[in-house]
């Protein structure tokens, strides 16, 4: 049987991808207030609220209660420090403490957060990734650059379509990625097309 026209895919070449979106960040709690807010300079890079980091300890939670934590091969985030407080709270290592002589994933306190330091020991390598942040507010080239214009959902989508290409060439087969809602519902929007309709459907739900 010809596995491509049948429409299966040999087991190796199937990767397992958990989609997670940042928790609560401060220019969330504005945005509700006045969705403008979410293009604030002041707000761009927003760190995690208390409530953020409490979703981040239940989801944590979670993750090794059922043994996903012992799975995931590679950690991709969204260079932002919401995504990135999201990504090392949920799968980095334990708590920091005197003793333990190795690097830490975040430095106590970091973005004002007011968390502890956390470890790297035994958990999988974190990097972060450009291409799948919120929507850009520039092109690579910087031409007419505009701090209040943002790209385009379809600009958004395309980008991601990228990301996950690149995917493929990983060697890692379980990976997380911690990025925005954005990004990860206009990407979902893209795939799907030849699936069923509720197939589609589901994949594209926000």
């Amino acid at each position: 049987m010809d596995v491509a026209q049948s429409g299966l895919y040999p087991l190796q070449r199937c990767k397992t991808v958990h989609l997670v979106r940042h928790a609560q960040g401060i220019h969330n709690v504005e945005g509700e207030k006045d969705f403008s807010a979410y293009m604030s300079p002041e707000l761009f890079d927003a760190h995690l609220t208390p409530l953020g980091w409490n979703q981040v300890d239940n989801l944590r939670k979670h993750v090794k209660a059922c043994g996903l934590a012992r799975k995931i091969e590679l950690v991709i985030t969204s260079p932002l420090l919401r995504t990135m407080q999201t990504a090392v709270g949920v799968f980095g290592g334990e708590s920091y403490t005197d003793g333990v002589n190795i690097p830490p994933l975040m430095v106590e306190n970091a973005g004002h957060s007011g968390q502890p330091a956390i470890s790297s020991l035994n958990c999988p390598p974190f990097i972060a990734v450009e291409r799948c942040r919120e929507h850009l507010v520039e092109n690579d080239e910087d031409i007419l650059w505009k701090a209040d214009v943002r790209e385009a959902n379809e600009e958004v989508a395309a980008r991601g379509v990228k990301f996950i290409n690149w995917l493929w060439t990983r060697k890692e087969k379980e990976i997380a990625i911690v990025s925005h809602s954005g990004f990860l519902f206009h990407t979902l929007q893209a795939f799907g097309g030849d699936c069923h309709s509720i197939v589609k459907e589901e994949i594209s739900k926000q």
